[in-house]
């Protein structure tokens, strides 16, 4: 009988699928490798959203590839490990597959766990704060059933291809092609900074927020108490964190 694990793992914004097939693979493949470590001695395990650089779930048909990712979740999620994905702002349209074919937790909105006695705020961070207005007006076009609706119309070839096509002119696919971070990023001026201050007026017992997103590996102490963490990317960093039930550490892996 599998002993069970202690420690919670969190990871955010791989974008599979850009620059381009090769190296997404590259990227799938050593995703797949950390799971099989972490496995071992995960409690949990939470994907923090842009999985994928692009998804739509058509209803029968879903974007061809990534299928040792989801047979690897899969797998651990039979083996009675929590697996949790919560949907970024490039798989916005993933709907009911994840959690019907794979035994996924899948998350459309922030979540609040307690670990140990320690309170953790979770979401991948789109839209979340003060300002970006056009984001935030674009987030609510792409969610209404009805653009969904009309999108489905489109066949699959074609859909995915033009989602795909957007997403390889991307801003991440640039990185990922260039093997290079170049987010500006100072961090009193992030609106998730300023959505963490807000929300602990409101709810001072929190200890740690858990954003992806913003692509930048980063812990950084708001109160005296609580943390504000972001998970950096499996884009140019390839880190993670890991709460081990006393302390949480942001990590490198096989980092190059």
């Amino acid at each position: 009988m599998k002993t069970p694990g202690t420690k919670i793992y969190f990871a955010s914004d791989f974008h599979l699928g850009v620059p381009d097939h090769d190296n997404s693979l590259v990227r799938e493949k050593k995703l797949v490798r950390w799971l099989d470590i972490i496995k071992h001695d995960a409690a949990e395990i939470f994907l923090m959203g842009d999985v994928f650089d692009f998804w739509f779930e058509y209803s029968t048909v879903i974007p061809k590839g990534y299928v040792r990712l989801l047979g690897k979740i899969a797998e651990i999620a039979d083996s009675g490990i929590p697996v949790h994905v919560f949907r970024g702002n490039h798989d916005v349209w993933a709907f009911n597959y994840l959690n019907k074919e794979l035994g996924v937790q899948l998350h459309r909105n922030p979540v609040i766990r307690n670990f140990n006695g320690k309170q953790f705020y979770l979401a991948h961070g789109d839209g979340l704060g003060p300002g970006d207005t056009g984001y935030k007006f674009l987030k609510k076009v792409f969610e209404l059933k009805v653009n969904q609706f009309l999108f489905k119309w489109l066949h699959p070839d074609i859909g995915t291809r033009l989602g795909l096509y957007f997403s390889r002119k991307s801003r991440i696919a640039n990185i990922a092609r260039e093997h290079k971070n170049d987010f500006k990023f100072i961090v009193e001026k992030e609106m998730l900074y300023a959505y963490c201050m807000q929300t602990l007026e409101k709810q001072q017992d929190l200890d740690y927020f858990i954003f992806g997103h913003r692509h930048v590996p980063l812990v950084y102490p708001l109160n005296g108490k609580a943390n504000m963490v972001i998970l950096g990317d499996w884009v140019t960093n390839f880190t993670y964190a890991v709460f081990d039930g006393e302390k949480l550490d942001l990590q490198f892996f096989e980092k190059e």
